[in-house]
């Protein structure tokens, strides 16, 4: 377990509603957080953020001068704030305004009105990125694993190579799309693929089936992360042979789990 406790975090919370944000500093001082700032718009929250950067935003979707997809891309563009942990609550449910910020990688995305739990889920989420514990295989050397990760979003990257990183694994190779990982795996060996599924030019099925049968590669691990929920699709994904299949966010607790299913059970 992570020796950082919750009252340790310091967050930001943007919502310009003060009722919400009454609501939601509840939630945080019931699990323990004392250092909240709360402000009410994209303006103030950049002055915070370049003077004391936060452990954790928590933003709404919609300020009055911005948008959250404004202020997460304004931040991982920003190489001292790159890094931050980032919370969408928002009553938002379009699919296309909700998939950049998925890409951009944030420890949760909250409705609202939303559970308490899952605050407390997102909370911990964030305290095991801050402050991360290694995880141990009992059939491979974490450090040792070659792990290859595609996906054309750059910040999507980055964002899963710190997770990874974050676990003790310190050999990754990236790709920006199947063809390029194909290109790498006919040169290569890894012992793991974790790939996104919607890319150009080839995509993460074509990718797992291109291994799979090309290649005849049966027994490499293949982690499909996707914010994707057409059931149909995700069945074909299934039968095309990936090893498992991982929601966006890409959330340290899961991920771990998945690993510790995919890799020590098949090792």
């Amino acid at each position: 377990m992570s020796s950082m406790n919750m009252s340790e975090l310091s967050i930001l919370l943007i919502e310009p509603s003060s009722t919400q944000r009454k609501i939601i500093l509840a939630h945080l001082q019931e699990e323990g957080v004392a250092n909240i700032d709360g402000v009410a718009t994209g303006k103030e929250a950049m002055e915070v953020i370049s003077q004391y950067p936060p452990d954790l935003i928590i933003s709404a979707m919609y300020l009055p001068d911005a948008t959250a997809t404004d202020l997460l891309e304004k931040i991982r563009n920003t190489e001292s704030t790159k890094d931050i942990n980032f919370m969408l609550v928002s009553s938002e449910t379009s699919i296309k305004a909700l998939e950049p910020i998925r890409q951009a990688g944030v420890v949760a995305i909250l409705p609202k009105p939303f559970v308490h739990e899952d605050l407390r889920r997102a909370l911990r989420t964030t305290v095991d990125y801050i402050d991360p514990e290694e995880m141990e295989l009992e059939n491979y050397d974490v450090a040792e694993l070659n792990i290859l990760v595609v996906d054309d979003s750059s910040t999507a990257r980055n964002h899963i190579k710190r997770v990874l990183s974050n676990l003790g694994i310190q050999q990754i190779e990236t790709a920006k799309n199947g063809v390029e990982a194909a290109q790498i795996l006919s040169n290569a060996e890894f012992d793991l693929i974790v790939t996104d599924l919607n890319m150009p030019e080839m995509d993460g099925q074509q990718l797992t089936e291109f291994v799979r049968n090309e290649m005849g590669n049966t027994y490499v691990p293949i982690l499909m992360v996707t914010s994707e929920h057409d059931e149909a699709r995700l069945g074909n994904v299934q039968q095309a042979g990936v090893s498992a299949i991982v929601d966006k966010p890409f959330e340290p607790q899961s991920v771990r789990e998945i690993l510790f299913r995919v890799l020590d059970e098949q090792g």
